[in-house]
């Protein structure tokens, strides 16, 4: 192996080897560059491309890698967000002088040569050969263009970033190759113009915009002589000139630049002194990237966006379609966001329950009649610091949309789901049933979709009190959250239609896998979504239309046009009849039933609490005709937690339940966005109901949330032990049948 001399410098071996290659590059480049596709040279080989007559288009008009901007409803903006921090600007907005300073120190022959300059390859080469090293390059301002479009077009592959700067010969004449067509169809303008954008100049800024605004917060048409200078000479190495770090070395290197656009003509020997002698000052603009930086809490509702962008094939036909288009980003996103909303979702998931309790609160809200998602918020804040009890765990939406792997049980939150279905099979509000506190039904009376039986043997229900016995009517069964009641109602009106209806309201689990059919589905065992149940009962606030959420009201791109994106479904799920039924039969819930402690007094509103066993979840759904808000309350990660004797939020709970802590939270969050609407009514239908004299149970617990109270310290079945889901929030399980 040939030994390097003293200092470093080449051998003499070395030094040969190097004027050789320098040489058949200049050879190359004096035939310009008529080589073969094979030959000596081997461009056949990794490193080169195939067609290499042909320029790529992208080399003429590179997609540039720019910033995302992430909008409310009233365009004021959520966050940023990019994978390259990049503004593009025409070159009429970038300062004159950072024209001339980035032509001055990178390639001051830029429009005496063509795309390559054969006195600057041969003065290099002998310096070079001279120093025994590498002093001096020789590439154009167009041959680094080029090299830097293949580096933009490799992205974050390391595989590709390394084959695109790979020192070969082979890769050196593609770009001569590439740089001398460029110029033909460019021109110097154009070239000096997408140099200018594509460049990095450190700390995260790419192109001139981004880089003016990084490091002096202003616009690059306003950079001064020195910022311009300093700036241009960034580029040889950023992070060596890095201002910010080392503002001595970035004072040495804009100096040099200075000196040169002296020299070369471009300002006098004056006004080189002037700005020397000025000390670099500094505004440095800290870069917001993601939605970890999203306002008011709304990091979950841009993290949705994100995901929406990703997975919907409205947006490209394949996963990697779609991450090249928000990759590439430059997009203006204006969502359903509403600030006003997601201001009062975020106070009220944050009322009641702390970031570091050992539960968390989930607030998501739906327009009826558009869904539109109108806000998200969660008690833990968004990010990945879990020392401060971040999260980017969604805990409103599925698992493919950044939610949960399963989603939660709903409890008796499905319960208006079941009366739907028996409503629009005919079933009067007036029908009643006899119960004990606790039955046992044939699963085979329960029909799968297939006219199968649900399952073999008894299911077994009960209610939360053993005083719950008597008769009920659908109106008293609701608002007493009534298991028995509706575990029989199921079995008349049919386990299929109440599937199908579920299925028309949006309800869907948590992991997008098809409900099973099983009985208890009735009782909320099925787990699901807020975003989902938020949606549901949007469909009776909307007069029996359901319609499906969404979160994107329109896309622009960088050059302005306007994207196609996916708007919303609605179908009819019910009646008209039907829903105006369940909106006054709910009306009841909040006025002097389970949701008392939620009701608000200013205007018609209606809703349902839902507890599961062991209150491991907590939820209060509801609306009014023009907002539906789902909150629920429960672990977010590892083991579920009994929220029994507990402190949440610093208030202590001897049990949880659907009214007293979701019913707050969701009363906050109404009131909130609902302070300057309108207050429309529902539309007022009789609701018939059975006889007074029909309905025998003793209420006990008036104005407690029966849907979850035990009544006090009884315990209601004798030390027996039921699988989940029988007992806890007049949820009760399957016994027999299928798992949820």
């Amino acid at each position: 192996m040939p030994k390097k001399r003293s200092g470093g410098g080449l051998t003499t071996t070395q030094q040969a080897a190097k004027f050789l290659g320098v040489a058949a590059l200049s050879g190359a480049v004096l035939a310009g560059i008529a080589l073969p596709a094979a030959g000596a040279l081997g461009l056949a080989a990794k490193g080169t491309v195939e067609g290499f007559d042909e320029i790529p288009s992208n080399l003429k008009t590179p997609p540039l890698s720019q910033r995302t901007t992430i909008l409310d409803n009233e365009g004021g903006a959520i966050a940023t967000v990019y994978s390259r921090d990049r503004t593009v600007v025409p070159l009429k907005d970038i300062s004159p002088y950072m024209q001339d300073a980035i032509v001055a120190i990178e390639d001051s022959r830029f429009y005496e040569h063509g795309a390559v300059d054969l006195k600057g390859i041969l003065r290099a080469m002998n310096r070079n050969v001279q120093a025994g090293g590498a002093a001096e390059g020789a590439s154009t301002l167009t041959q680094q263009y080029v090299k830097n479009v293949f580096v933009e077009e490799a992205g974050d592959d390391p595989d590709k970033v390394a084959e695109a700067t790979q020192q070969t010969l082979g890769r050196k004449v593609r770009e001569l190759k590439y740089a001398i067509q460029v110029e033909e169809e460019l021109g110097k303008k154009k070239i000096l113009e997408n140099y200018l954008n594509i460049t990095f100049f450190g700390q995260q800024a790419y192109g001139v915009e981004a880089a003016s605004q990084r490091y002096f917060s202003k616009h690059a048409k306003d950079l001064k002589l020195e910022e311009a200078a300093m700036l241009a000479g960034l580029v040889q190495s950023p992070t060596r000139y890095d201002p910010v770090n080392d503002k001595e070395e970035a004072a040495k290197r804009r100096n040099t630049v200075l000196q040169r656009m002296a020299a070369v003509g471009d300002i006098s020997q004056d006004e080189a002194a002037k700005a020397i002698a000025a000390p670099i000052e500094l505004k440095v603009k800290k870069p917001k990237n993601g939605c970890i930086t999203a306002v008011s809490g709304s990091g979950f509702f841009c993290d949705y966006v994100r995901q929406t962008i990703l997975t919907d094939p409205a947006f490209g036909k394949t996963e990697e379609e779609r991450s090249k288009l928000w990759n590439l980003g430059g997009l203006t996103v204006k969502t359903t966001l509403s600030p006003r909303a997601q201001e009062a979702a975020n106070e009220a998931a944050t009322s009641k329950v702390n970031k570091d309790d050992k539960v968390a609160a989930s607030v998501v809200q739906v327009e009826p009649g558009s869904g539109k998602i109108l806000s998200m918020g969660q008690s833990r804040p968004y990010g990945l610091d879990q020392k401060q009890h971040e999260t980017v765990l969604n805990l409103a939406v599925s698992n493919k949309m950044g939610g949960s792997t399963f989603g939660f049980q709903v409890g008796s939150t499905f319960k208006p789901i079941t009366a739907a279905a028996a409503l629009e099979k005919g079933i009067s509000p007036a029908q009643t049933f006899d119960t004990e506190w606790k039955t046992s039904l044939p699963l085979n009376t329960y029909k799968t979709c297939a006219g199968g039986p649900a399952g073999g043997g008894d299911w077994s229900v009960q209610n939360e009190l053993e005083s719950e016995k008597g008769s009920f009517d659908m109106t008293s069964a609701l608002g007493k959250s009534i298991n028995t009641y509706f575990a029989m109602l199921e079995q008349k009106a049919g386990l299929c239609e109440t599937l199908t209806m579920a299925k028309k309201v949006g309800y869907q689990r948590g992991n997008g896998k098809p409900l099973t059919e099983n009985p208890s589905i009735t009782l909320g065992t099925t787990e699901s979504t807020p975003l989902a149940m938020a949606s549901a009962y949007a469909a009776f606030a909307n007069r029996g239309m359901f319609c499906t959420p969404i979160a994107i009201e329109s896309i622009t791109d960088a050059n302005g046009r306007k994207l196609k994106v996916p708007a919303s479904d609605c179908s009819r799920a019910m009646s008209e009849n039907t829903a105006d039924t369940i909106n006054q039969m709910l009306k009841g819930v909040v006025e002097d039933g389970t949701g008392t402690q939620a009701g608000l007094t200013d205007r018609d509103n209606a809703g349902k609490t839902g507890t599961t066993e062991n209150r491991v979840d907590a939820w209060f759904v509801g609306y009014t005709p023009n907002l539906s808000t789902a909150v629920w309350v429960g672990a977010d990660i590892g083991k579920k937690v009994p929220m029994y004797d507990i402190n949440i939020g610093g208030q202590y709970y001897d049990k949880v339940c659907g009214g007293c802590l979701p019913g707050p939270i969701w009363k906050t969050a109404m009131t909130g966005a609902l302070s300057a609407s309108e207050t429309p009514s529902f539309n007022p239908i009789s609701v018939p109901r059975a006889k007074p004299a029909e309905d025998k149970a003793k209420d006990k617990g008036k104005g407690r949330d029966r849907d979850d109270d035990k009544g006090g310290d009884e315990d209601p079945i004798g030390g027996i032990t039921f699988p989940p889901g029988v007992i806890g929030g007049n949820d009760g399980g399957t016994r027999g049948g299928n798992g949820p």
